[in-house]
């Protein structure tokens, strides 16, 4: 999602805009917002496999592109989900149905480098207030920057690529619902797609109710709303959603916190993988931003190439989607996706 001249540009934009200084020795730190302390469950190599494969590989097919989703031509990932899949709806983020799990899938295309829309939705990161009309039972809260308060505040950049295919969404998953006879959803997506997801998962349960199965995983999830959000995602679809993020990831400790952005509960971390890029140690982290996960690594650890994976794994995702040479190196930054 973040690429080097981004990220640089989403801190200077951070300091010069909002006058906010930034520390280098905490950068991404300064809320008051509540983190967690409890200790993280570690999770055995078939549960990983059951709950996060499946979906991590409709989020890597997201980023082909449209005439190679819906042929169903993406190498590698398509190969392992099967020829079975139904794609229903296809363009930056495609909608299918899944017999093997009986499910709707709505998967979201992370940052596209060569769309500058979608550049520039990632460092529209002032908290606007949340569209009412999709979202009408958040509570407000105070900024501590403006010090105004929002009644849904959330990330500008993202709420904006969200109205963009919102609509869409709704129809298309309702219709596959009605059509396929099925009761589940599954929403996915990595980086600027998984703050996406989130946000249609959101208006989803609220949508279609009580007897539809919203299921949400996502990858390398960065901050999608103040503390607010973070708590009524939690209370909304908090018990079926998990994010997954990686090692010394930078993308999920941003926007920074004190800018009053905060994760939502649910993380799933990967600690440490072998020297194939298989996951070795991977734990469930309780609470909002856990400093015994994400939130704690040192802010002189951080890492971008956590998220765009080792030239080694992103070299066989390049094969697999065959895709440019010259951009596969920063629209690829799906290292979760490919060690799974």
């Amino acid at each position: 999602m973040f690429t080097t001249p981004t990220l640089l540009l989403t801190l200077s934009f951070i300091q010069t805009i909002f006058a906010v200084p930034i520390s280098l020795g905490d950068p991404f730190g300064g809320s008051d917002a509540p983190t967690s302390t409890e200790t993280p469950t570690a999770l055995s190599q078939d549960t990983v496999n059951a709950e996060f494969l499946r979906p991590a590989q409709f989020s890597r097919i997201a980023y082909c592109s449209s005439a190679a989703v819906s042929s169903w031509q993406c190498g590698a990932p398509c190969s392992d989900l099967g020829n079975d899949i139904e794609v229903l709806q296809a363009g930056g983020v495609f909608i299918a149905h899944d017999p093997s799990t009986q499910s709707i899938v709505v998967a979201h295309e992370g940052t596209d480098p060569t769309n500058l829309l979608s550049v520039l939705n990632d460092v529209e990161i002032p908290l606007v207030s949340l569209n009412s009309s999709r979202f009408p039972n958040v509570d407000g809260d105070w900024h501590p920057v403006f010090n105004v308060k929002h009644r849904q505040p959330v990330h500008d950049g993202f709420q904006q690529t969200f109205e963009r295919t919102a609509d869409g969404i709704l129809a298309g998953v309702q219709a596959g619902l009605a059509s396929k006879g099925v009761s589940k959803v599954l929403v996915t997506g990595h980086s600027q797609g998984a703050a996406i997801a989130m946000m249609d998962a959101v208006m989803l349960h609220q949508e279609l109710g009580p007897s539809v199965e919203i299921t949400t995983t996502v990858f390398g999830l960065p901050r999608g709303g103040n503390p607010a959000w973070a708590n009524f995602v939690d209370s909304t679809i908090g018990s079926t959603t998990t994010h997954m993020t990686n090692q010394d990831d930078i993308v999920p400790r941003l926007p920074p916190r004190l800018l009053d952005y905060q994760q939502p509960s649910g993380e799933v971390h990967i600690r440490a993988v072998d020297a194939n890029g298989n996951p070795t140690d991977v734990v469930a982290c309780p609470g909002q931003e856990n400093e015994n996960c994400s939130e704690g690594i040192s802010d002189f650890d951080i890492s971008i190439p956590n998220h765009l994976g080792t030239p080694l794994r992103r070299e066989r995702v390049f094969r697999a989607f065959s895709l440019p040479a010259l951009s596969f190196d920063i629209l690829l930054d799906l290292y979760y996706l490919d060690v799974l």
